[in-house]
């Protein structure tokens, strides 16, 4: 398997040496560059597919250069910045970076990121999910009613579980497409919008809290089923409207 290209942008050169040994020793291929003009040259000749760009370059405004980067590669942008003000969080974000990490950091906390941030930059063949149950405002499942219209589940008595809106969606992409598994980037880009942060293991512990709702456990062939490496399934029986 092809090694994937790591493009490290920092003027720290012991920096660049520690981030290096320890991506290429966790399977990576690395580049490096400690100028923006160095930065743009390796663009131009290396295929990559994650740049990790420090904010302080001895030529360039790293914003700056962060557009010239997403103008060149669709590959991810993750920033490692010992600027940690929220407002150049918000800005590197908002230009394009796909992540934000503030220096000192982890460096098995950066690998993680940084195959975080490949999953969601690979093509997402199970992302387009063919819905198999009928689009219906209230669907039945197991002695649940999943109400599109009020955005919650109740059981048969009308009591409500209280869902988050976030845990409504989760709940509704699966319960739409019963034993077909989920992967967590799909889920993650129908909730993105409401209070998740970047990371997948917020999947995992929203899927958790909806569980508990129910009352769920996944160890007794519970409702959503957890596909090692991949996501989730429901896997309860739909039941036709009554």
């Amino acid at each position: 398997m092809k090694k994937a290209n790591i493009l490290i942008i920092d003027d720290d050169k012991n920096l660049q040496t520690v981030i290096s040994t320890y991506l290429e020793n966790d399977g990576y291929a690395t580049f490096s560059a400690i100028s923006s003009q160095q930065a743009i040259a390796e663009l131009e000749k290396t295929q990559v597919d994650v740049v990790l760009l420090d904010l302080v370059l001895p030529d360039a405004d790293g914003f700056d250069l962060l557009g010239k980067i997403k103008a060149r590669t669709k590959a991810p942008v993750i920033v490692i910045s010992g600027k940690e003000e929220t407002m150049d969080k918000v800005v590197g974000l908002e230009l394009g970076a796909d992540d934000y990490i503030t220096k000192p950091f982890e460096l098995r906390e950066l690998s993680a990121r940084i195959k975080v941030a490949m999953r969601r930059a690979a093509p997402k063949v199970a992302a387009v999910v063919e819905q198999t149950t009928p689009v219906e405002s209230k669907i039945y499942f197991e002695k649940w009613v999943l109400d599109r219209d009020k955005y919650q589940v109740f059981d048969l008595n009308g009591g409500s579980l209280d869902l988050t809106s976030g845990e409504f969606k989760l709940l509704e992409a699966l319960v739409l497409s019963p034993n077909k598994v989920l992967t967590r980037e799909y889920l993650f880009t129908l909730t993105r919008d409401s209070s998740f942060d970047a990371y997948d293991r917020a999947i995992d512990a929203q899927i958790g809290k909806v569980r508990r709702k129910f009352g769920d456990d996944p160890k007794d062939s519970g409702l959503i089923k957890t596909i090692r490496g991949v996501g989730y399934m429901f896997c309860g029986e739909i039941k036709p409207a009554t």
